[in-house]
């Protein structure tokens, strides 16, 4: 049984007809007052993505400006710059990356270079480089040339569970592949794991970032090659080596394809469809559990979903639950506070200190996307303290109690891996070690310790027009850890399974299963006794 609960249509009131009149008629001056700058907004936007070209260079100066205002950015108002690298340590990388800046580069150049491995230095999740948007509109629907192989990627292993090139018949799903253009597995994903950001050491986000898109990766950070040197392991245990040429996409395939998808559905279709990718739930009558999959703490009509869900829960009379969380990157805290209580055991509060390294943006104020908001946040939400810093007192002071209606205090299994992140990682810290509540899967991306976020506006550099994350808060969870930089870990461990790789099923989401039915035959022998 599938339940995916949609929020209700807007209700339009009616109004006496003259007010209707001149709300018409105020409509239709104002649709002409904003008619005009959209048109123009539009047309401007479609001529600097008509004329975008990106293998256009920026000179070194402009280059220089755009980092040394960027190192300044972070300097003042990142929270916790020398969280886990110490300030001696980020000033040498900060004076490498900028000596890095030889000669002229693309905007692609550009960041992947030195912005990208400068922010991975940080070890800061929610510190990370993106393209400007007007490369984001010239590649979007595009889909470029790629190394052929999609691979899975856990510890030093790389594993087949796709190939572009389907007449290939060497690379099938399950084939191990130990190194490409001379480069072993081991080295080669601790060069990739240099440009990608985390939160301490929790690199298991990363190993799912490189599995869920290898060749995105290997393309921007080592390069194209015209033909690939991979060496794999054959049926029989053997090492060989194949050259295998660049992929290439034939041209307009990808748009006609998503044309063709979006004709086919209708606008109640694809917004069914947007809400059950970021949350569904369902139920297994037979083993008397309920699953939910959230993916999201930013979207999905969230309050109406939890509400709904559980009050079905308790009706119903369900003892066992799953929450999979194992592609949830965070979101808005107060969803996930708000889930917290639906299934606590016990008060908690989202954060031991929360606070903020400025009290205001400037002088750097006019680079910052929505900086408005963010300043009015900054002034209205936080308090100076004798330590120095701004300090969000909500997080730092309310206690959280249990919700009395459609509380769930049944068996709650928690599905978790590397892409739990941010929002989620408080989630998972709260509940972890209370009765009856299981983390199940690997640890998690999000800092155990604590993470930096809250509010998250981007750095926009004038001259290549880059974006940078900026987290503006640090948030120590609650309960208190040693700062190892670990993720969250799981009560029980679910690592990557070979075998389930290869046969396409879910081994966490199996175990959980035969938890629960060994559980449900126990609680019925005894009943049986009784």
């Amino acid at each position: 049984m599938n339940i995916n609960w949609l929020p209700r249509a807007g209700i339009i009131l009616n109004k006496p007809p003259g007010i209707k009149c001149l709300l018409l008629l105020q409509m239709r001056i104002s649709n002409k007052l904003i008619l005009f700058p959209v048109v123009l907004l539009l047309y401007s936007c479609a001529l600097t993505n008509k004329h975008y070209l990106p293998n256009t260079k920026y000179m070194k100066g402009q280059l220089q400006k755009d980092y040394g205002l960027l190192r300044k950015i972070l300097e003042k108002t990142h929270p916790s710059l020398y969280w886990y690298s110490g300030k001696d340590s980020m000033d040498r990388y900060f004076d490498f990356y900028y000596s890095a800046i030889q000669d002229s580069m693309t905007e692609q150049q550009f960041g992947w270079k030195i912005i990208a491995p400068l922010t991975e230095k940080i070890r800061c999740g929610h510190t990370s480089f993106g393209m400007s948007k007007s490369y984001n509109r010239w590649a979007n629907n595009k889909r470029f040339a790629a190394f052929p192989l999609l691979l899975k990627c856990w510890n030093d292993t790389l594993a087949v569970v796709a190939n572009l090139n389907r007449k290939d018949t060497v690379f099938k799903r399950g084939t191990l592949v130990t190194s490409i253009n001379g480069l072993v597995n081991k080295e080669l994903i601790h060069t990739l794991f240099g440009y990608m950001t985390k939160d301490g050491s929790a690199d298991n986000v990363n190993y799912l970032r490189l599995s869920n898109n290898f060749s995105y990766y290997h393309r921007n950070i080592m390069g194209l090659s015209k033909r690939y040197a991979v060496q794999y392991i054959d049926v029989s245990g053997n090492t060989k080596t194949v050259m295998l040429p660049l992929f290439e996409f034939p041209k307009d395939s990808s748009q006609k394809l998503r044309m063709t998808a979006a004709k086919k559905m209708t606008g109640r279709e694809q917004r069914q469809q947007r809400l059950q990718e970021a949350r569904s739930m369902a139920v297994d009558t037979v083993n008397n559990t309920a699953v939910i999959t959230l993916n999201t703490f930013s979207s999905g009509g969230l309050r109406r979903f939890f509400r709904r869900s559980f009050r079905y829960i308790r009706k119903t009379g369900i003892s066992n639950m799953v929450l999979d969380i194992r592609s949830n990157g965070g979101g808005r805290i107060n969803l996930s506070t708000l889930l917290t209580r639906y299934v606590t055991r016990v008060p908690f509060k989202v954060s031991d200190t929360a606070y903020a390294a400025v009290r205001s943006l400037g002088p750097y104020t006019k680079y910052i996307k929505g900086r408005f908001i963010n300043n009015i946040g900054l002034f209205l939400l936080t308090r100076k303290k004798q330590d120095g810093k701004y300090h969000f007192g909500l997080w730092e002071r309310k206690f959280y109690k249990p919700k009395k209606l459609n509380h769930y205090g049944g068996n709650l299994y928690v599905l978790t891996n590397g892409l739990t992140f941010s929002a989620s990682a408080l989630f998972c810290n709260a509940v972890k070690g209370q009765p009856d509540v299981k983390l199940v899967g690997e640890e998690t991306g999000g800092g155990w310790y604590g993470n930096n976020g809250i509010m998250i506006p981007e750095i926009i550099l004038p001259e290549s027009h880059l974006r940078v994350r900026l987290p503006l808060f640090r948030l120590v969870q609650y309960k208190h850890v040693k700062k190892d930089g670990h993720g969250v870990m799981p009560d029980i461990y679910i690592g990557t399974n070979y075998e389930a790789l290869v046969k396409g099923f879910d081994k966490k989401m199996q175990v959980v299963m035969d938890l629960i039915k060994e559980k449900n035959r126990t609680l019925n022998k005894q009943q049986i006794i009784e």
